[in-house]
């Protein structure tokens, strides 16, 4: 048996119970079910043993079905949720199934049906999403050449699209990391990370007209022609498709769900993938998630803001008048004589729930009371945060203060209805505040009263019968008693009822007894149904408030990360950088903030990048940190571009409209393709697509492959970046013989990283200085790496002799010139030898039999 319903015939033979399954299956053939049987969420055949194998769960097998044993595995419904966790970050969807009828009127089975869908790019409960990460919903398609893009922050409910040629396709679902991936049936998307969940749905669902007629309808207007979306026809389709999927999983009409907007290439600076990883924005070379830019920079006090920042700094903006309300956000937030500082907006932000993600839960009617509690002491902050804005000399702080003006009427609703702290769900009852609803507090006073009832009637009852230990109780599983030991069992009145036997007394019931728990119990159900009623109609009444909670939710975001980038400001020592409409970078004593925060001591470095000096080209030894200045650079730009304030005593910045790094490059074995093709492809992408306004790096490129075809592939692209391409460019090489490219073209300037030898060791400083290095100093780094001191003296010796062979031109080995005559004198092992003998170190028995040693070799 699988997964797939069966066929009409087949089903009939199965038990009601196992019907009723199949049928609920069917409707989801590609999800886990949970089916829920009492205190369990249980899971049949194939999904039972499915969610063994990922959860670790015990797979039994009981009674049968159309002759066949059922598998069953199963999970407490009181500890779910972490169960979905561990599907969801599996990359796998589950359909819940309650039971929703009521036992005491059902024949057969229990009526159930599918409450709850969750798959990884649809989660809205806060237990299962990351706190400071989106969770992207994903659909792509491509016609024409085009790719079509739309993705949605289910827990937020914005909505975006884009299109982009078909062959960026992989780079931008690189850049959006959707947590799961909608693709038609007939469309094979690109190679995609391990672990997404990818969805193939039918291809009609992807129509344009069909997304045309149906956003406006989900918007509420007339039509698509404010939205900006005009020739955007295969995006257009995949918003649709994208729509209906969250849609049919949430089973809700998406209410928070009222715009779009639209990214255009020409918004952002762009980065491929292989820029991301390199310049270790959110995650380490190695995968983890610190320490990048955004665990250094990231000191907000909500997650709202934390995902804002992750945002801002994956789509740095070319418009400068945006980066520039940031920038003065920033240094409003970081003066010292200023009326509102970012500790003070921390302060009053530290308290806050997630109230983008409460919105969303609230408009799906998801939202549980401590939601609800969260929001409401949330917005009780707003009147103190309001007036700090509003006093805030700093535009970019006082225009943030109408959207976080107090929401009274919301907060008032709030209070008044919900208790100080409610339970967690509304099935437990005491959510609602006493006081609020004159019927709950009537049936809550009937089951207040049930203690002095009992103290009451147990008095009575001990005066009426004699019986001194008598005791008038109740218990939730069979109700109210009267216990009476067994020696005082002759005494029971007539109208005393045994209701259970013990070991050592009876229980009883009387009709006065029995009356009053009729009474009590009727009373708790229906304060539990009327509580449920009351939460139900607050909810409703939020939902008409969602579009002035996404307001704050909004504006609190941008407040928290530009706080964040204040406190980093101050921290990290950031300054506020400059634009200017020239082609031109100038950095005063940048850093790189990553390495910074690994080492005790690091050197700041200079760059200088005019149209008349686009490409450094870049010598020194190796773990001279020309791969750490390349990257400072980048990250500086980036973190300008980002709006936030950059490691340097000071940076002037012209237009940037891409950022591409060629840093480092391994196999790809899974594509089949070798470390140099990788590198190759990766140049490829470079030349194809930079303009004069890209910030290009490129590091040791042509080392894959034989001396002279890397030594000529690595001359042919860096001149065709300065002669051609007539970008700005950090060129890092071993080749010293590229150094003469400074000399044939004006735009190409060497600078090296510099470095000293001190007897047999060697110093890397670190330092930036014009001109060529004179040295590679690659047999020392071995040195230091540990490499067997034969091995090295080795390495030495033939190095004297490729040198030999080597025609000297200027400072550096030319490997193009003619080899020059044999050299006679040739180094001798002896001297090798002497060379590794620390004579402070030697005893003098130790020195004579040095020098024994050596004279019998040399005679030899």
């Amino acid at each position: 048996m699988t997964g797939k319903p069966e066929p009409p015939k087949a089903a009939a033979t199965h038990t009601p119970m196992m019907q009723q399954y199949l049928a609920l299956k069917a409707g989801y053939p590609d999800m886990l079910l949970f089916y829920r049987m009492g205190d369990f969420y249980e899971l049949f055949h194939a999904d039972a043993e499915k969610a063994a194998k990922l959860l670790d769960i015990t797979l039994t097998t009981r009674g049968a079905s159309a002759g066949q044993p059922i598998r069953m595995a199963g999970v407490p419904f009181h500890s779910v949720e972490q169960y979905l966790a561990k599907l969801v970050k599996l990359g796998e969807s589950v359909a819940i199934c309650e039971q929703v009828g009521d036992p005491a009127t059902s024949k057969g089975p229990v009526e159930r049906k599918v409450v709850r869908v969750v798959t990884p790019g649809t989660l809205t409960d806060s237990a299962l999403l990351p706190a400071t990460r989106e969770s992207l919903l994903v659909a792509a398609c491509v016609a024409e050449h085009m790719a079509g893009l739309a993705w949605l922050s289910l827990a937020s409910g914005r909505l975006r699209l884009t299109e982009v040629p078909a062959a960026r396709l992989a780079a931008e679902l690189e850049r959006l990391q959707p947590a799961e991936l909608l693709v038609p049936d007939d469309f094979d998307p690109p190679f995609v990370r391990a672990g997404l969940a990818v969805k193939r749905i039918e291809s009609w669902q992807f129509d344009p007209s069909s997304a045309a007629r149906e956003l406006p309808r989900q918007f509420g207007t007339a039509d698509l022609s404010g939205y900006g979306v005009e020739g955007l026809g295969v995006a257009l389709g995949a918003a649709g498709a994208l729509l209906a999927y969250a849609r049919h999983t949430q089973q809700s009409a998406l209410p928070h769900v009222t715009g779009l907007a639209v990214e255009r290439e020409s918004e952002f600076v762009q980065m491929d993938a292989h820029t991301r990883a390199n310049l270790e924005i959110t995650e380490t070379l190695s995968g983890a998630e610190a320490p990048t830019l955004a665990s250094l920079l990231d000191r907000c006090a909500t997650s709202m803001g934390s995902r804002r920042l992750r945002h801002w700094l994956h789509h740095p903006l070319r418009d400068t008048a945006t980066l520039a309300r940031r920038h003065d956000g920033i240094e409003a937030l970081a003066a010292g004589n200023s009326r509102v500082r970012h500790p003070q907006v921390a302060q009053v932000l530290a308290g806050w729930s997630d109230v983008e993600r409460i919105a969303a839960r609230v408009a799906l009617g998801t939202a549980r009371p401590r939601d609800l509690a969260g929001l409401r002491d949330t917005l009780a902050t707003l009147p103190a945060l309001h007036g700090l804005l509003a006093g805030a000399a700093a535009p970019a702080l006082h225009r943030l203060a109408e959207p976080l003006a107090p929401a009274d009427d919301a907060h008032a609703d709030l209070d008044a209805t919900l208790k100080e702290e409610p339970a967690a769900v509304v099935r437990e009852g005491g959510v609602i505040r006493d006081g609020f609803d004159a019927e709950l507090d009537e049936l809550r006073a009937i089951q207040t009263d049930c203690g002095s009832f009992l103290l009451d009637m147990e008095k009575r009852e001990r005066e009426r019968t004699g019986i001194a230990n008598l005791r008038v109780e109740f218990n939730k599983v069979h109700g109210f008693f009267i216990e009476v030991t067994q020696g005082q069992l002759d005494k029971v009145p007539l109208d005393y009822r045994r209701r259970q036997t013990m070991k050592n007394a009876e229980r009883f019931i009387t009709p006065e007894l029995k009356a009053f728990e009729d009474k009590a119990l009727a009373a708790g159900e229906r304060a539990l149904a009327r509580e449920k009623e009351l939460y139900e109609a607050l909810l409703a009444r939020q939902q008409g408030r969602l579009a002035r909670l996404q307001e704050i939710a909004e504006a609190a975001a941008e407040l928290d990360a530009l706080g964040a980038l204040a406190a980093s400001a101050e921290a990290l020592r950031l300054t506020r950088p400059a634009f200017t409409g020239e082609d031109v970078i100038e950095i005063a004593g940048g850093r790189h903030l990553v390495v910074e925060s690994q080492v005790e001591d690091f050197i700041p470095n200079d760059t200088s990048l005019t149209r008349s000096r686009q490409l450094l080209l870049i010598t020194g030894p190796n773990m001279g940190g020309k791969s750490t200045y390349m990257r400072q650079v980048a990250q500086i730009a980036l973190l300008a571009y980002s709006g936030s304030f950059v490691p340097a005593a000071s940076a002037t910045l012209g237009p940037i409209d891409r950022i591409f790094t060629r840093i480092g490059a391994s196999d790809d074995l899974a594509g089949g393709r070798s470390t140099f093709m990788v590198e190759m492809t990766e140049a490829a992408a470079i030349l194809n697509n930079a303009t004069p306004r890209s910030l290009v790096l490129v590091d040791e490129i042509g080392r894959g492959t034989s001396t002279f075809d890397g030594l000529a592939l690595a001359y042919a692209i860096a001149r065709h970046l300065a002669e051609r391409v007539r970008c700005y460019a950090l060129f890092a090489t071993h080749y010293f013989e590229l150094t003469q490219l400074a000399a044939e073209l004006p735009n190409i300037a060497n600078v090296h990283l510099d470095a000293v030898e001190h007897k047999d060791r060697i110093v890397f400083l670190h330092r930036l200085e014009p001109g060529p290095a004179d040295k590679s100093y690659g047999i020392h780094v071995a040195h230091i790496a540990g490499i067997p001191k034969e091995v090295v003296r080795a390495a030495r010796k033939h190095l004297a002799e490729l040198e030999s062979h080597l025609r000297a031109d200027g400072p550096q080995a030319d490997l193009f010139s003619a080899p020059a005559a044999q050299q006679p004198s040739q180094p001798h092992p002896v001297l090798d030898e002497l060379s590794d003998i620390d004579p402070d170190a030697l005893t003098p028995k130790e020195a004579l039999d040095a020098l024994y040693r050596l004279k019998k070799r040399l005679d030899s």
